[in-house]
C-alpha cells in the first residue's frame, strides 16, 4: 500500500480537521456557503484533500435523493462531511463530484 503523505495547502485561509488541524481545504474553493449539515452551517467545495471516503449510499436529503459518501478526515479518521457522486433532480447535478464540509468539524489553520 505505501505511505500516505499529507497535502499542505498554501493560502491566506486554510480549513482544517477540528480533531487534529489536519489541511482540508482551501478557502477559495468554496463554491457554496448556503448548505446545511447534520451540525448546522456547511460548505460545498470544489476540492478536498487529506480525506478517506466511505462506501457510497443513496439518501433522501432536503434537496432530493442522493448518492452520497462520507469523509473522514485521513488522520484521526473524524467525519468531516460527505461527497456527492450522484445526484437525481437535473437541477442538482452541479453537486456531483464537489464536497460537503460542516463548518462545527472544522478550524481554521493559520
Amino acid at each position: 500500500m505505501g505511505l500516505a503523505y499529507n497535502t499542505y495547502l498554501n493560502s491566506s485561509r486554510i480549513y482544517g480537521c477540528r480533531g487534529c488541524k489536519t489541511h482540508l481545504a482551501n478557502h477559495d474553493d468554496i463554491i457554496s456557503r448556503n448548505f446545511r449539515g447534520q451540525h448546522g452551517k456547511a460548505y460545498l467545495f470544489n476540492s478536498v484533500v487529506n480525506i478517506e471516503a466511505g462506501e457510497p449510499s443513496e439518501r433522501n436529503m432536503t434537496t432530493g435523493r442522493h448518492v452520497v459518501r462520507d469523509i473522514s478526515c485521513r488522520v484521526c479518521s473524524e467525519v468531516v462531511g460527505w461527497k456527492y457522486d450522484k445526484a437525481y433532480e437535473s437541477s442538482e447535478k452541479y453537486k456531483e463530484g464537489k464536497f460537503i464540509l460542516e463548518a462545527e468539524l472544522l478550524c481554521t489553520v493559520s
